[in-house]
């Protein structure tokens, strides 16, 4: 907070101390007790803009299940069977490298995307945010109304009125939070298995049921009673924003130098003349907050750029004829120092990690080719003789991580005149996102085989003579001495 911000109103006109809103977060009173917030239903241009942003974003969160790419889930992370889908694309244990690296390119555009333009996500695309104040808040205003309203409702005594709201507001709670459980857990097993879940009942699976049950009182457990407290005390986000956030990053901001020494409203007043900002210290900033703080103290760890606060600010502005933006997006430097945005060099060089980290992800992504094959020798086997032949068997695991059916041979890449036998002499052919194992023999001529021990390369190619995947393992023969 600036200097020239000298003092800061706290509950019923009561002047606090500069930082003392800084000892306690918005959602406990001085005596660290929980503090209920019950922000006013919010208005505005930016409200609109959020409220379609969450509803297109609700849409994908219960459309994406059921969308298939290629026959396969367009997203699954299936980690109890180690099935992973990613638009379609099917990723195994083998690729865990590649999606640890996707989730650290993921950190690093975050942590870019926070030092340029601070906590938008929390406001606009959060999944906390938007079940909260876009579907459990709605449900707040639809039943039991506006703020004040809420206010008048928990004061009074547990009468019919009372009983009537509070129970419907809880039964909707949870009928929805099941409803949300069921939808996540598409996205872990797929709609297919959860359908058939809730066809055969809770004793057909049991553990699976259970579960359920526990993720749905979690849900209802955040959006009843925990509400904004996670933004503030569980999520690590609003933590790490502290160490992201400098002069040059675009916030909800308070411009104090227009704003102070704010003042009550006189109609015809000549508020520069008086000495006066243009902030009417209405309040109505603080009561459309959802976390329950007071934008006008500065930059908060609550404080989640949901931009409600904006909306109220403006609308007071144009009813008494001043300027909007008093409180807006902007920088610190851009109030203080009525300095422009840029992109700074602390930018510049997230820029230049992250787009190093989107080059070699693009690279792993097209190097991991649409199979992968191993050959291991049965453990206790060794070679056999016949016909002037070395021979040795080998177990074979074809991976197949293409979208396609996949007809495949196998060939001796090194060293030369080496020769493959399938046991039972069966075509190999690999459906799509499966497994196939079998047995192999490789033979060499006896005069080709120089060592005990020999490296070879065995190569799997598909119908057209594509090279899918090579593996090297090595070659058994009769000993041998070396001098």
């Amino acid at each position: 907070m600036s200097e020239t911000q000298e003092n800061t109103r706290g509950g019923e006109g009561q002047i606090l101390d500069p930082e003392t809103f800084r000892d306690s977060v918005g959602t406990m009173d001085q005596e660290g007790k929980r503090k209920w917030i019950y922000p006013k239903k919010p208005k505005g241009k930016y409200t609109n803009y959020r409220t379609f942003t969450a509803m297109v974003l609700l849409a994908i969160f219960f459309a994406f299940p059921f969308i298939k790419i290629n026959g396969n889930p367009a997203l699954l992370i299936n980690i109890l069977d180690r099935k992973f889908f990613f638009f379609g694309q099917p990723f195994y244990p083998q690729d865990f490298f590649i999606i640890a690296l996707g989730a650290i390119t993921s950190l690093v555009f975050l942590i870019l995307f926070t030092v340029a333009f601070g906590r938008i996500f929390c406001g606009w695309v959060c999944p906390q945010t938007i079940f909260m104040e876009m579907i459990f808040r709605k449900i707040d205003y639809l039943i039991e109304g506006d703020r004040n309203k809420q206010m008048k409702l928990k004061r009074q005594e547990w009468n019919s009125e009372k009983i009537r709201k509070r129970t419907l507001k809880w039964f909707t709670y949870l009928v929805i939070s099941l409803v949300i459980t069921h939808f996540m857990f598409m996205y872990i097993v797929g709609y297919e298995e959860v359908l058939k879940i809730m066809k055969e009942g809770p004793f057909a699976y049991p553990t699976n049921f259970l579960v359920m049950i526990l993720f749905t009182g979690a849900f209802y457990f955040v959006f009843i009673w925990f509400r904004e407290q996670v933004c503030t005390l569980v999520c690590p986000y609003g933590r790490l924003q502290g160490v992201l956030i400098d002069k040059q990053t675009i916030n909800v901001y308070y411009d104090f130098k227009r704003g102070e020494n704010r003042a009550k409203w006189r109609k015809g007043e000549d508020r520069k003349a008086a000495g006066k900002g243009d902030c009417i210290d209405c309040n109505q900033c603080v009561v459309v907050c959802p976390t329950g703080i007071d934008i006008r103290n500065g930059q908060q760890l609550e404080c989640v750029n949901c931009t409600v606060c904006i909306d109220a600010c403006d609308e007071v502005m144009v009813k008494t004829g001043l300027p909007k933006g008093l409180i807006r997006y902007a920088t610190e430097d851009e109030i203080e120092q009525e300095r422009p945005f840029k992109f700074t060099s602390r930018m510049k060089a997230y820029a230049v990690v992250l787009l190093a980290l989107i080059g070699f992800l693009g690279y792993l992504l097209k190097d991991r080719g649409m199979m992968e094959a191993k050959f291991i020798k049965p453990a206790g086997t060794t070679f056999f003789t016949r016909d002037g032949r070395i021979s040795n068997s080998y177990n074979f695991t074809f991976l197949n991580k293409s979208n396609n059916n996949l007809k495949v041979t196998i060939k001796v890449l090194e060293p030369e005149h080496g020769e493959i036998h399938l046991v039972n002499d069966k075509n190999i052919f690999i459906k799509r996102d499966n497994i196939t194992k079998g047995s192999v023999n490789v033979s060499f001529p006896e005069k080709d085989i120089k060592f005990t021990k020999q490296n070879i390369t065995l190569g799997v190619y598909d119908e057209k003579g594509k090279l899918l995947d090579k593996y090297k393992t090595y070659f058994e023969g009769p000993f041998k001495l070396t001098y």
